[in-house]
Parts: C-alpha cells; structure tokens; sequence
C-alpha cells in the first residue's frame, strides 16, 4: 500500500462510525489530509505547541486531552519539544507535568496580544489544535448542544491563525478550529460552524483519534510502533482525577464522546494493523 492510499485508508476507518457526520467532512476534503499533516511534523525539531481543552460545565471533556497527551508524548520521543496551550481548568492539572502555556486572556484583542508573543518567544515549528473551540461567525464559542460558551472558553483561534509556521486542526462536529476550512460543505448539519481555518484540517469521530491517525505515520516512517506506546485508559484515569468529564454525558467516567475507552484502543489497533505494526493481534 502506497503512502496516499495508506492515508486513505486511515481517513476511512477514522469516520467510519460516523457518530457526528464527520463522513460528510471527509467528502469535502481532498483526500491524503493525514498524510499532508503528518508530513508537516515527519523529522520535526523545536516547539509544537499543540491546543487543546473544551469547556463543559466547569470543568474540561475528555476529548481533546487524551489525543493532545498522546501526540505531545510521541513528539518528544521524536525529538520535538512540544508544549500544550489550554485554559483553566485543565491547564491547573496538566502544569506540573507537561511543557505549559496557559491561556488567559478573555477577549479576542487580548489573546491576538498573548498568542503574538508566545509565537514569537517560542518561535513553533508546528502549531496543532485539537477539539478547541472555533469562532463562529457571530464571534461566538458554541458547543454541540448550540449552548454559548463564550465566557468559559480560553481563546486559541489567534494562535492558528497569527502563526507563520503550519497549522493543523483536528475535530469531531464541525464547532471546532480548522472546520473553517470546510464550513460551506456543512453548513447543513446542526451545529454553529467554526469561522477559523487552518492549513490541514483532520476530521474523526472522536477528535481524540484524529492524534492517532498522525502517530501512526509518524510511527511507521521512523519505523517505530508509536501507538503500542499510547494508552487512552490511563491517560483518561488521570484526568479523571483531575475532573474530567465526558463531553456527551457530562459525567466523571473513564469514556470519550460518550464511548467506553476500549472503544479508542480498538482504533489504536486498527491503524496499527493498516501500518503493519500488528498483525492478527500479534506484535509483528
């Protein structure tokens, strides 16, 4: 399987259940995006800051969190110095543990200020957004039941869209960063639409498994099975700890999207059989 078709088939299995219409997202995308992305962070050296965080109901969803963690891990094990950009809460449980850049401002002049100097201080190789909330096109934050989140939501939208280096955006409904890209062709579907773009945008049926998708070619060109390295349960349990909830349920569970955490291992596996890693369930 040749690398275009290989990300085809990637695309394929990552709407496959198409729990958000995410199939009618991939139409509109010219096929190869996961390969076209994951191009942009092959043999990438520097600071990638990777956003993440969706507010709900004081606290931080589940998805979102566990595909940044995941892609942060896989990119330093790669050479890269990645740092996650969040708002509180989540950024309070992710502070001592990870490279932070905590988001603060609360109006959109304000964030074009910060995220300016944090780019030019860091000076990324990449910027990445996963499952953050996108403009719309009253200048508004909604989430997927079309509540105004606005007063809860960090603001990352100049992050991308300030940056000189490639940006990437991966979501799951089309209320998030990137879908902007694509908001004609969904216009149609419930949902309030993000206005911000990006140069790549990744679509999946769990944003989550979007970072997956990404790992699995950078796993398979520096021949490495990255994603025997990722384990949702336990990076759900950590954030559990710290609040968590799920984004569908509202909940305290070990899930994502309203979906049991073997349900996100069994997409690890998937994509670890279509990049040869595993094969009948046996580590090849």
């Amino acid at each position: 399987m040749n690398e275009m078709a290989l990300s085809a088939a990637i695309e394929a299995a990552l709407v496959a259940r198409n729990l958000r219409n995410m199939q009618v997202a991939r139409d509109a995308l010219a096929p190869g995006y996961y390969l076209r992305a994951a191009q942009m962070l092959r043999d990438i050296r520097g600071p990638v800051i990777i956003g993440t965080g969706f507010p709900v109901n004081g606290t931080f969803e589940t998805d979102g969190p566990v595909g940044a963690i995941a892609l942060y891990d896989a990119l330093e094990k790669l050479g890269a110095e990645p740092w996650l950009a969040c708002g509180p809460p989540l950024s309070q449980c992710l502070l001592d543990d990870y490279r932070l850049i905590e988001l603060r401002a609360r109006s959109m002049e304000a964030a074009a200020v910060e995220a300016t100097n944090r780019l030019e201080q860091l000076q990324p190789s990449a910027v990445i957004s996963i499952e953050r909330p996108g403009l719309s096109a009253d200048g508004c934050y909604y989430n997927m039941r079309g509540e105004d989140i606005s007063s809860r939501s960090a603001i990352f939208d100049p992050y991308i869209t300030a940056a000189e280096c490639p940006t990437i955006a991966i979501g799951d409904g089309g209320n998030e960063i990137g879908m902007g890209n694509i908001r004609a062709a969904i216009a149609s579907l419930d949902i309030n639409v993000a206005e911000t773009g990006c140069d790549e945008l990744l679509v999946a049926d769990v944003s989550n498994w979007g970072a997956y998708g990404l790992i699995a070619l950078l796993g398979l060109w520096r021949q490495r099975d990255l994603l025997a390295e990722v384990f949702p349960l336990e990076i759900l349990h950590y954030l559990s700890a710290h609040g968590s909830v799920d984004g569908v349920t509202r909940e305290n569970t070990l899930t994502e999207d309203g979906l049991d955490a073997a349900e996100g291992q069994q997409v690890i596996d998937e994509l670890r059989i279509l990049t040869g890693f595993l094969q009948s369930g046996i580590n090849q």
